[in-house]
């Protein structure tokens, strides 16, 4: 039975991208989002290229609706391999600490941290029982390197790489990965270009220059982070980690 990978938060941008990097090796593709309909279009356009895919709307910011959704995706492909967890949309924008509020934080908290830690929660047995498998988060580079004017998404997606870190360290020698992919740029190609385009405005104003990357070049980050296993944490661009 060829393997799966569950592609959480799948858009246009990087989520696409990830589902053809991981198809192209054989892998079949499970797209968890909340509109069906632009799942749909993925899911044909990956048929196009000869992927098998198939969609799962869900809200990803209720965490109690994790054990159900992992279990029709069990039932629909017969297992689990790879989970990649980046669901950041054109809703999620920077706040000023000093005007960040506990409403918001929470929201953010049940989407980039809560539902993370209950889905690989649940995924979790079967990849330690099989002993092989992938956990990946895709971050903000605000989770690595806090930045004024730029809170909001970054305190909770801090703590989920904090989590990431001590289920990296606890997995050693299970034969199964986990590791994130914290992003300081822009995405190319996503549906969420003006969301894009306001992020740039808000992280300019702090005197940065913001790149834009293509999500090709994320998914061959997320492959070799699968392939390889020799990191917890990958930083794009690099430049940004030094």
């Amino acid at each position: 039975m060829s393997k799966v990978i569950a592609v959480f938060g799948a858009g246009s941008g990087l989520g696409a991208s990830v589902a053809r990097r991981f198809g192209k090796e054989g892998f079949r593709v499970a797209l968890v989002a909340r509109r069906k309909e632009r799942l749909d279009a993925l899911v044909a356009g990956l048929a196009d290229e000869g992927v098998e895919a198939a969609a799962f709307p869900a809200d990803l910011s209720d965490p109690t609706g994790v054990p159900a959704l992992v279990d029709a995706i069990r039932d629909r492909f017969g297992r689990i391999d790879v989970v990649e967890y980046g669901p950041i949309g054109a809703d999620a924008a920077f706040t000023p600490a000093a005007r960040l509020d506990a409403a918001t934080v929470e929201s953010y908290t049940r989407l980039l941290l809560l539902t993370p830690v209950e889905l690989f929660r649940a995924v979790l047995p079967e990849l330690t029982e099989r002993g092989a498998g992938a956990l990946l988060m895709t971050t903000g580079f605000t989770a690595v390197q806090p930045m004024a004017q730029l809170s909001g998404p970054g305190p909770a997606m801090a703590a989920a790489r904090n989590y990431v870190y001590s289920l990296n360290a606890e997995l050693a020698g299970t034969g199964v990965h986990a590791g994130t992919l914290s992003i300081a740029a822009l995405i190319s190609g996503s549906e969420q270009a003006e969301a894009a385009v306001k992020a740039q405005e808000d992280v300019r104003a702090t005197g940065m220059e913001v790149p834009v990357v293509h999500p090709d070049e994320l998914a061959e980050h997320y492959w070799d982070m699968y392939t390889r296993r020799d990191r917890v944490e990958q930083v794009h661009p690099a430049a940004a980690a030094v």
